[in-house]
């Protein structure tokens, strides 16, 4: 039954993804026939009521001219059209989709001036210059409509993250108070090991080793060769190197939880995170006590996401 509620709610919003493409594309393609017939370019003033058939062609045209490109990108590029990405991926994959389509409609619209258009005006048959001329009008469209797209989606999808990222902080803090030392009954049984509930060390590939509160660390960072653990202790943040590995690091701490790998350079605990914050490039886990952003890389993002959901 979750199986197919699942698979309900993926092609509701697959159909959502695709009306609102074919949406977008009419828009455009209408302001762009709307530019055009008020200041009527190619000559159309010449052709009286049978100027509106032409527009209307020039429309079908730019409306194919979007599905070409959409075809390219998904297959040719390799990239489908996603709102699960980011800002950033629309916004990249937009103006892609530019760079593609406006010349392709303006050699669509170059070709259709010199086949069905050049009867009446001379100017519009095949060449160089009349390329130029219609490439350099469809892209002055194309980038007014451009902004106005790129303005849309860039609020629409920063007031996205900006709520996940409040559920996400909220996720958080719960997480903290059922792992809090007032459930330590509970985490005993999940890590086994009655001596470990509250210190743990640490060691290093030489003689040197630190021995600290589960609850008190902070974060590790990858330093070339060593690691870097930070920690709260006694009002005050510590640090100290160690010689070794992220993956010995993981290895040791795998019994718990709220340690996790948040990046390649970093694993943090999350019982210390004050909270999370994240913009249209990146996320960030801002830390207790020492106030330090530490990054969360975008493979980790879903991971995160997961454990907090």
């Amino acid at each position: 039954m979750v199986v197919l509620q699942n698979c309900i709610t993926f092609a509701d919003r697959m159909n959502q993804g695709h009306r609102e493409t074919i949406n977008i594309r009419v828009i455009s393609s209408a302001f762009i026939v709307m530019a055009i017939a008020v200041f009527k370019p190619f000559g159309l003033e010449m052709w009286q009521w049978q100027a509106y058939i032409h527009l209307l062609s020039i429309f079908a045209l730019g409306l194919l001219s979007c599905f070409l490109t959409e075809v390219i990108l998904k297959y040719a590029i390799c990239m489908p059209r996603s709102y699960d990405r980011g800002v950033s991926y629309v916004i990249s994959r937009n103006l892609r989709f530019q760079c593609i389509n406006t010349p392709l409609v303006a050699l669509l619209v170059c070709l259709y001036r010199h086949f069905v258009m050049s009867e009446l005006v001379e100017g519009n048959k095949l060449s160089l210059s009349n390329y130029l001329e219609t490439l350099v009008i469809i892209a002055f469209l194309s980038f007014a409509i451009g902004l106005y797209w790129r303005f849309k989606f860039r609020s629409r999808y920063l007031a996205a993250e900006l709520e996940e990222t409040r559920l996400m902080n909220e996720q958080l803090k719960k997480l903290q108070r059922e792992a809090s030392p007032d459930l330590s009954e509970r985490r005993v049984e999940m890590i086994d090991q009655e001596e470990s509930k509250d210190t743990i060390t640490l060691m290093g590939a030489t003689s040197e080793s630190v021995t600290l509160k589960i609850l008190d660390l902070l974060y590790i960072e990858a330093v070339g060769n060593y690691v870097k653990v930070t920690q709260h202790n006694d009002g005050d943040v510590h640090t100290t190197m160690l010689r070794a590995t992220m993956k010995q690091m993981e290895d040791t701490l795998q019994a718990y939880p709220m340690i996790v790998r948040c990046h390649r350079a970093f694993m943090v605990n999350l019982g210390q995170v004050e909270q999370i914050s994240s913009n249209s490039r990146a996320m960030q886990l801002v830390m207790c006590h020492s106030h330090d952003a530490i990054p969360v890389s975008r493979g980790n993002v879903n991971k995160l996401k997961e454990l907090l959901g």
